[in-house]
């Protein structure tokens, strides 16, 4: 937990590019392997549920401190925080905690999800008073999920490849998909052989991004060519080795619920992957529906027939 407090003290004081990359490129360099695939997940959006609320962990503070709850409030409102609130309202702990690697503690905040109130208490409030201040504010970031702290997915890319020495368009699809890091090593994620044998494997969406220039750098105006930004869900459909997979932008696997795509199977070959944005059609009108129609769908955990549209 101490070499990934550092991390994030580091990532969270630097506004500079290359100081955070060399920060994660020296941490994944040295940190245990079972870490280095959790902060991966941490920071790229595959943080795991919540086991605690907001309010059970202001409360227990308010317990641990003996603060009144219109003073936690006004320090809250201060700090603006969760997180570092308590960790600095904490009084210093009274027992040292054996050192252990941020996995542990994942894995036991992991494990409290089903567990009783009075089990979950126990657990932080003892925590609270072993780890030292830094350490507390990355715990409760954990429980939280709100590490903001100016890391996006390309910045992780670039990273790792500075330290791997994988291109970074390789490492992009390397370590895309759904995987889970409980039971996950990066140096699986990295390996391209397991990544051959995953039919379902999408790659990094092609994105775009906003004009670094004037755009006068385009060239001649007409010479351009523009297309109609449609609101529909991103998506990438994949068909290898006869079977047909459906990705969401944010790496979730959708097949399922659009069931529309099924008859493409048989038409595409094996290797085509098609990356755009799926959308709802009106037929009569020639014309797609708004975002709306799209949202009963997404919330849906079966789609039947009366759900589905003809794909157009």
């Amino acid at each position: 937990m101490h070499h990934f407090a550092s991390l994030v003290k580091t990532l969270s004081n630097s506004t500079k590019t290359n100081e955070k990359l060399e920060a994660l490129s020296n941490y994944f360099a040295t940190a245990e392997e079972k870490d280095k695939a959790w902060v991966l997940a941490l920071f790229s959006g595959r943080r795991p549920k919540r086991a605690v609320t907001s309010t059970q962990l202001k409360n227990w503070c308010i317990q641990q401190t003996g603060l009144s709850d219109w003073l936690f409030e006004e320090c809250y409102h201060t700090v603006g925080d969760l997180a570092e609130t308590i960790a600095l309202l904490l009084p210093e702990p009274t027992h040292k905690a054996v050192a252990q690697p941020l996995y542990y503690w994942l894995e036991r905040l992991l494990q409290l999800e089903k567990a009783e109130e009075a089990d979950k208490q126990a657990f932080i409030r003892q925590t609270w008073d072993e780890l030292q201040r830094s350490e507390r504010f990355v715990f409760n970031k954990l429980i939280t999920g709100g590490f903001r702290i100016g890391v996006s997915q390309s910045m992780m890319v670039n990273a790792l490849a500075k330290t791997y020495d994988i291109p970074a368009a390789t490492l992009s699809h390397l370590i895309s998909g759904s995987w889970d890091p409980r039971n996950t090593l990066l140096s699986d994620l990295l390996n391209a052989e397991n990544a051959q044998t995953d039919n379902s494997k999408p790659y990094p969406f092609y994105l775009a991004y906003a004009l670094e220039g004037g755009a006068d750098n385009l060239g001649a105006p007409a010479e351009w060519n523009a297309e109609w930004k449609w609101d529909g869900i991103r998506g990438q459909l994949i068909k290898r080795n006869e079977e047909m997979f459906v990705w969401s932008r944010g790496e979730e696997l959708i097949t399922e619920k659009f069931p529309e795509f099924t008859p493409l199977l048989p038409l595409l070959p094996n290797g085509t992957v098609i990356d755009g944005e799926i959308l709802t059609f009106d037929s009569d009108q020639g014309r797609p529906l708004p975002f709306q129609a799209l949202q009963t769908r997404i919330g849906r955990k079966n789609v039947t027939k009366n759900n589905c549209r003809k794909p157009r």
